[in-house]
């Protein structure tokens, strides 16, 4: 038997979460120009709006973002120290040479300091830089390259493949903006100690400045990270992230035509981020949402609840429709374990996927005694109530 039961539609408060929510559903009203887009709340885990953002497309050098992660992650473990050096061969200071690159101007038969190298590949958006790393850490840029691709598996990057480390363009260099939020979100969280490479302003190596490409850092945004890029092929683009009174949004954008343009709309989605959404609080943890019907217990019902405080980012003109539904199989068979799961919370409202969690038991109950358990039986004999 299945037993359905609705929760208030919100009157009493707010949330569901559960597992990233990033698909196509979010909010396609929202305009913008680029060719790829997508405003992601990194607090609750949401998309808040999206535009092909799980379609494959040219990175240009946000691709890079995968060579300072698989940097990042051997400074945390201990495989590297940041005063390590790494030797310029002849092929990362050819890169250097390159026109169409930025480039750090690594020295031939130099040995850098992964510090250095960080700050190049970051705020210089150095490709000769990202050559060194490769050649360090894979032996040779296309063993690097595969070892981005295992990489990228493990952190879950479906629509993603690299044939190199600096977002040069290549048939087999693709991303999609769903994935690089992914990888910004990760950098942001296992990687705290790291991420404050983002929001350096300028970087000087071999005698020459140059500023940070992501000029949204140290305007009154709340920028403080990540990484811009440009392909013939993509356009401009870039991945910023920002907080701003304690929450944090991830904001890309593809496709644009130029720098002023990428900067302009990026900077516009940002805010609409901000002002378009807001955080709504459904339930603290142990608030009892709704109740669920019992059967061999020495209680009829039990309260239902999450184990965790939860909430859920809505658009402001869809907060009136919000709706929670619990859903579970009932009658619930006793005995019942206190934070035991015995159904699920569907949020739904409107422009926005449904989300979906565990609904928990909030209490513990235990069953009939025998005596009871003798009745039991003897109801379901003659009202043919199965139990």
């Amino acid at each position: 038997m299945s037993a359905f039961r609705f929760v208030t539609p919100l009157m009493f408060g707010a949330a569901v979460a559960a597992a990233p929510v990033l698909s196509a559903g979010a909010r396609a009203e929202i305009m913008t120009i680029a060719k790829q887009a997508m405003i992601y709340d990194y607090d609750t885990d949401e998309a808040l709006f999206c535009k092909d953002c799980d379609q494959p497309m040219p990175p240009s050098s946000m691709s890079k973002l995968m060579t300072v992660e698989m940097v990042f992650q051997r400074l945390k473990d201990g495989r590297l120290k940041p005063t390590d050096t790494m030797h310029v061969s002849e092929t990362a200071w050819r890169q250097g040479q390159k026109d169409n690159e930025s480039k750090m101007w690594v020295a031939l038969n130099s040995d850098v300091p992964v510090d250095d190298l960080l700050k190049g590949i970051i705020v210089q958006s150095g490709g000769d830089a990202c050559v060194v790393v490769a050649e360090a850490l894979g032996g040779s840029e296309p063993a690097f390259a595969d070892m981005e691709n295992a990489r990228a598996k493990e952190l879950g990057l479906t629509h993603s493949h690299f044939a190199n480390s600096s977002g040069m363009p290549d048939p087999g260099q693709y991303m999609s903006s769903e994935d690089l939020v992914k990888l910004a979100a990760h950098i942001i969280h296992d990687y705290p100690e790291y991420y404050k490479y983002f929001a350096i302003k300028d970087f000087t190596w071999s005698n020459i400045k140059q500023g940070n490409r992501n000029t949204l850092i140290g305007e009154s945004t709340g920028v403080d990270g990540l990484k811009t890029g440009h392909t013939d092929a993509g356009g401009y683009g870039s991945i910023i992230s920002a907080q701003r009174n304690g929450r944090r949004l991830i904001v890309i954008i593809n496709g644009m035509k130029t720098e002023r343009e990428r900067a302009e709309e990026a900077r516009r989605l940002l805010d609409i981020g901000y002002r378009e959404f807001k955080d709504y609080r459904i339930a603290g943890k142990g608030d009892v949402l709704a109740s669920a019907e019992l059967w061999g217990g020495t209680k009829d019902l039990v309260g239902v609840t999450v184990k965790d405080p939860l909430k859920v980012m809505l658009s402001v003109d869809s907060r009136p429709q919000l709706k929670v539904t619990l859903r579970y199989d009932g009658p619930i068979h006793a005995p019942i374990a206190a934070g035991q799961q015995i159904g699920t919370l569907i949020v739904s409202a409107p422009g926005r996927p449904d989300k979906v969690v565990p609904a928990v038991a909030a209490e513990s109950i235990p069953a009939n005694g025998l005596l009871d358990k003798m009745m039991t039986g003897l109801q379901a004999l003659v009202f043919g109530v199965r139990a």
